[in-house]
């Protein structure tokens, strides 16, 4: 057994035979296709808008059965409260 058949291979040569063996070959189909979806971004975005604040429906809820200890949500119920347009506040003041 000569020196060469023995040793074991160095870090830097298994590094290189690794990195042949991925870069070698054509990819599946199937896996260029899914490649080539996911880098696709998305034409469209879909939204979907709500009349009724779930967040808002089950405080108000809750607040109906006990007492809130905090007012952790009383800020964004403030915000979420339904106001009249800018046009209609400024007819009832002139």
């Amino acid at each position: 057994m000569s020196d060469a058949q023995g040793r074991k291979p160095s870090q830097e040569e298994l590094e290189e035979q690794l990195t042949e063996l991925l870069t070698e070959g054509e990819l599946k189909d199937e896996d260029r296709e899914r490649k080539e979806r996911e880098q696709i971004s998305p034409r469209y975005e879909i939204r979907i808008q709500t009349t009724l604040d779930p967040i808002v429906e089950e405080t108000r809820l809750y607040r109906t059965m006990a007492q809130e200890l905090d007012g952790r949500y009383d800020d964004y119920l403030e915000k979420t409260r339904p106001r009249p347009p800018r046009a209609a506040e400024e007819e009832q003041q002139e």
